[in-house]
């Protein structure tokens, strides 16, 4: 028969048992370490000292996590005791962290980076009186490719954080790597206006996305694009960079109609016709390129959108394929004030020697002629994101030649 002091001695063993499984059994996915002593995880460090419990190390993510995103936060707690030092390093560089006021948890607030093993260090504390230490690692993913990105006012130009636009500006987000999961790419892109507007982003190609409202911009509105890529996975083992953000506003409505018919091209500003400049836009027709190809000389219709202003610029025929000086459509001649508004080469430009032209007939080679007094009135007037619609010609502007967003109908977009 067992006697009293045995039985006793049982209970007690069954019941540390249980405690030791419910502490494992919380820590599962963590790295969790008891103080004192380099003691193994989940074991107490020595016996007495302060007569309560061992301290007791969790670190997050977990000792040898592999694959680890960018975006994870690294956390460190302990367990009756308090934390002195926490330092979470790769190679030479230090990620940022806090410890809390009561040094009971610390809390990383830097990003950590693709691609790196990164080893943290622990000291600290236990309420018994010993000191705990620990070291752990853990690893970063490593992408195939990272994506990083721009955003652009237009493909010829950058977008100036802070500028003012044009009531035709799209926000343009271009990456710098292909983008196949685009579902993802637009979760981390967030558009805000003032006063609200709905918009909706269109992938103009795989590494362009353009976010636009269904009518032109009010005058006045601001505009702010925030781009949280960091950790996204975009497809094909490409993620995200890194995060960005920029603003800009936008200011007064200037919008130029050029048509083809009455060789005219009536401005209004806020909606008010302010001038009416004669003009003279593509003559039509083709010839044969240098490459066989066939080239045609009109003007696009649609609404177009003024990227580039630049005071003199030199054209030539050469650029769409027309290099035979013995063509009759070869050119090669310096441009006074010079308003791109496509990126095949269309521009609103001084023709002094087309004057006679002006308000009469159409005989360019594809610009818009306009006298250098007109010309320079819509120079110093006009500006980027402003819009000039061409009508009653052909040929449309293609989405892709410049900002041909506008000419996509809403339900397409």
């Amino acid at each position: 028969m067992w006697s009293r002091r045995k039985m006793l001695a049982a209970g007690a063993g069954v019941a540390a048992a249980a405690a030791l499984a419910a502490c494992n059994d919380g820590n599962k996915g963590k790295a969790a370490w008891s103080g004192g002593g380099g003691a193994s995880p989940g074991t107490e460090a020595g016996g007495g000292g302060g007569g309560g419990a061992p301290a007791t190390l969790t670190i997050t993510p977990a000792a040898d996590t592999k694959d680890v995103s960018p975006t994870s936060q690294v956390t460190v707690a302990i367990d009756n005791g308090t934390l002195n030092t926490v330092t979470v390093a790769a190679g030479n560089k230090n990620l940022d962290g806090k410890l809390s006021e009561d040094k009971r948890t610390w809390t990383s607030s830097g990003t950590l980076a693709y691609g790196q093993t990164y080893t943290v260090t622990v000291a600290g504390a236990g309420a018994d009186g010993k000191d705990v230490s620990q070291t752990a690692s853990f690893t970063t993913l490593q992408p195939k490719a990272v994506a990083n990105i721009t955003f652009q006012a237009n493909p010829m130009a950058a977008l100036k954080n802070g500028g003012t636009y044009g009531v035709g500006q799209p926000v343009i987000v271009f990456f710098n790597k292909a983008v196949k999961n685009q579902d993802a790419a637009e979760q981390a892109m967030k558009v805000t206006t003032s006063p609200p507007v709905e918009g909706k982003w269109h992938w103009v190609t795989n590494q362009s996305a353009h976010w636009r409202p269904e009518k032109y911009w009010a005058k006045g509105t601001t505009v702010k694009v925030s781009v949280n890529l960091l950790g996204v996975d975009l497809g094909n083992g490409t993620f995200g960079g890194g995060n960005a953000s920029a603003n800009f506003s936008i200011g007064p409505s200037r919008i130029a109609i050029a048509d083809s018919n009455t060789h005219q091209m009536e401005c209004y500003i806020d909606g008010q016709m302010v001038k009416k400049i004669p003009i003279s836009m593509g003559k039509g027709g083709t010839t044969t390129g240098s490459k066989g190809e066939t080239i045609d000389f009109f003007t696009r219709s649609g609404v177009h959108v003024l990227m580039t202003k630049e005071p003199i610029v030199t054209m030539s025929s050469a650029s769409y394929g027309i290099t035979d000086k013995k063509n009759p459509n070869y050119y090669e001649e310096q441009i006074k004030l010079a308003c791109r508004i496509s990126l095949s080469g269309e521009y609103v430009h001084s023709a002094d020697w087309n004057i006679p032209s002006q308000g009469k007939a159409n005989t360019s080679h594809g610009c818009v002629n306009v006298a250098p007094a007109n010309a320079q009135w819509f120079y110093d007037t006009f500006d980027t994101g402003d819009v000039v619609e061409v009508r009653n010609t052909p040929k449309n502007l293609p989405l892709t030649d410049g900002i041909g967003d506008w000419n996509v109908p809403w339900h397409q977009w």
